[in-house]
């Protein structure tokens, strides 16, 4: 017969490896008799340890639901049923103008596709001079734009422009210089045969 079916209580895992240890000779069964049967049997020391990772277990559930606290209170304003009531309120409003648009959407197609020329604008009769002017000062602004315009584009040239006309003075000062001396030679030629024919 199996000694389990013999035995009325449960043979627990810590049982059995003291059995093993009786049987080996590695422990007598007077030194498991003499082992106090209260519940610390541990050393305080280790009880200690027990103690302290309970409470750093305590601590790090309470430091975990300040932080949890902390989140929900910087997304408050995301959260909260006041803002979420107001912003489904826009998402409906946003969504009601999508389904107009998508009911409408074969008018507004014919709409868009309809050229935009040869149609008149109207405007009362009593206003028709005041447009005439408004015009006339829209075309004249444009003139005045496109002048301004080719003034500016003007402006990066003008540097070139400047490096050119020094270059062309200096060339006409060198010329000046040049005639100059020609007409020193051609009067000290023209003055020598006069000399000689005097003397």
């Amino acid at each position: 017969m199996d000694t389990l079916e013999l035995n009325p209580h449960p043979v627990t895992p810590a049982a059995r490896i003291l059995a093993r240890c009786v049987a080996s000779g590695t422990m007598s069964q007077k030194e498991l008799d003499n082992v106090t049967r209260e519940p610390d049997i541990f050393s305080p020391r280790l009880l200690e340890i027990e103690q302290l990772n309970q409470i750093k277990h305590e601590i790090d559930q309470v430091s975990l639901d300040l932080e949890m606290l902390r989140l929900e209170k910087s997304s408050a304003d995301v959260t909260h049923s006041y803002y979420l009531s107001q912003r489904f309120a826009s998402m409906q409003k946003f969504t009601s103008h999508l389904q107009e648009v998508l009911r409408e959407q074969t008018s507004l197609r014919q709409r868009l596709m309809k050229p935009l020329c040869q149609q008149n604008l109207p405007i009362q009769a009593d206003l028709h001079r005041y447009v005439v002017t408004l015009m006339a000062m829209v075309v004249e602004f444009i003139e005045t734009l496109e002048m301004k315009m080719k003034r500016i584009q003007l402006i990066p040239s003008t540097d070139e422009s400047l490096c050119n006309l020094n270059n062309g003075m200096i060339q006409l000062l060198a010329q000046v210089t040049e005639v100059e001396s020609l007409t020193k030679q051609v009067l000290q030629r023209s003055s020598t045969p006069e000399d000689k024919m005097s003397s």
